[in-house]
């Protein structure tokens, strides 16, 4: 018999493949996952729950739900909540229902809405101007500069801030919603907005050969001006011509028959909005670093009006956002906020709560990023802007929050939601509140320089 030597053995063997890559997925670290996915019952157990019923419904939390309740230590009038349906236009909807009930009171009213189509279509008429005056700005930057590319992703949408709520209000005042009411379009945006941003587009390149051809300001300025005209024609498709005039005229609830004659929307806003909404700040809370707390900070490129007031935030704690918005709707005025909604929500229950799904249950590890780490990762943004309408206060603390939302009285108690104050720890961005609430250091903030973010920070995000 012939012996071989270890090293004939090795000679023998078939030759090795090509190495993987460094830092490759190979078919040992996949043997791996399903051994380790395979030796803990408990995944299998998930597997089969998951596979056949939706996540949220395996991982939601009955001791949570079980103590729901839609009962409030202060409650304001309750009114029947409105439908923004498949817009984006949560902000416009938030800011005009902060309005509502003065004017319910002023006119006498049982039931009233603002025309929210009318400040759709001049937002979307002001934003477009808005981008294609950054165009210009922007001409000579190179077309992959990080801040034009972000531009040009989204030139036009239906979303806003409180600023730019104001801004509208101000420059084009307001309708009673018969005078302007919903077309198809209002209502569903995604169409229009799509043929919207291609126009912009074009208009961007547009601006962008006459700027290399050596156009002059004016020049340039003509071609924005003949963009704006298309956009003009296509809202007014969409949308319907915004009245210059109009007759109001209205029975009170206790049938008194009034009539005010004919209006301009900006005498309409005069007449009928009791609060001073100009005086109003955004008051944010944003933990990262880069953004201090006692700080006003402010991000290039965001808003709507041209010449308008900027977008302005002013950070500060969370625990002072709850006092002072707890402190409001004690006063008897809803509150106009920004969230990142869809974090730990149940849209059937009309409930937020930080721990309404038990994921970690769901797949044995915990999900860590906090709060600030979320905005710096990507994970969190004000993402839609709803009323407070209500608050339950235990030995003068907030346990829960009631909501105003925005799309129809489906979800909840008729379009009423219930936030526990856990969400509001979580998930809360930013409310608008009157200058004068905010304490003294926060007040003398307003008139420092605010910082500036890019284009593209979380905080630019549009509600």
């Amino acid at each position: 018999m012939t012996t071989r030597t270890p090293t004939d053995r090795a000679t023998l063997a078939p030759p090795e493949g090509p190495r993987a890559p460094e830092g490759a997925l190979t078919p040992e670290r996949i043997a791996a996952a399903r051994m380790a996915f395979d030796a803990e019952p408990r995944n299998r157990l998930m597997q089969n729950a998951v596979t056949q019923s939706p996540l949220d419904d395996v991982a939601l939390d009955r001791a949570v739900v079980t103590e729901l309740d839609h009962s409030y230590s202060n409650l304001l009038d309750d009114w029947k909540v409105t439908n923004q349906k498949r817009s984006g236009r949560c902000w416009l909807f938030a800011g005009l229902n902060l309005l509502r009930p003065g004017a319910m009171r002023a006119m006498r009213l049982e039931t009233f809405e603002f025309s929210q189509n009318h400040l759709l279509f001049w937002d979307k008429l002001e934003k477009a101007n808005y981008f294609l005056e950054a165009m210009i700005e922007l001409a000579e930057r190179p077309i992959d500069d990080r801040t034009l590319h972000y531009l040009l992703h989204r030139p036009i949408d239906d979303g806003g801030q409180w600023n730019m709520f104001v801004n509208l209000v101000r420059k084009h005042g307001l309708v009673p919603q018969a005078a302007m009411p919903e077309t198809e379009s209002s209502s569903n945006t995604g169409r229009m907005n799509d043929l919207l941003c291609h126009t912009l587009r074009d208009g961007a390149r547009e601006l962008r050969t006459l700027q290399a051809q050596g156009a002059s300001p004016v020049e340039l300025r003509a071609a924005k001006d003949a963009r704006v005209e298309r956009v003009y024609r296509m809202l007014s498709i969409h949308l319907g011509t915004p009245p210059e005039r109009f007759d109001w005229q209205w029975n009170d609830k206790d049938g008194a028959f009034h009539r005010d004659g004919s209006l301009t929307p900006q005498a309409f806003a005069e007449r009928y909005v009791t609060l001073p909404i100009e005086d109003y700040v955004c008051l944010v809370h944003d933990p990262r670093p880069e953004s201090p707390m006692g700080r006003t900070f402010t991000v290039e490129y965001l808003g709507n009006v041209a010449g308008g007031e900027p977008v302005v935030y002013l950070n500060g704690e969370i625990a002072l956002m709850k006092s002072l918005a707890s402190e409001v709707i004690q006063s008897g005025e809803p509150v106009w906020f920004g969230c990142d909604v869809g974090k730990m929500l149940r849209r059937d229950l009309g409930l937020w709560d930080a721990r309404l799904f038990d994921y970690e249950a769901v797949y044995g590890f915990d999900f860590e990023l906090d709060k600030a780490d979320r905005l710096r990762y990507g994970h969190a943004m004000m993402t839609h802007a709803m009323l407070f309408t209500g608050v339950d206060l235990v030995e003068g603390r907030p346990r829960r929050w009631r909501v105003e939302n925005s799309w129809g009285e489906d979800g909840g108690r008729k379009g009423f939601y219930a936030m526990n104050d856990s969400w509001f720890d979580e998930h809360m961005l930013e409310i608008a509140v009157h200058r004068d609430r905010l304490p003294d250091a926060l007040r003398a903030a307003l008139d420092a320089e605010p910082i500036r973010l890019p284009a593209w920070d979380p905080m630019g995000s549009l509600a």
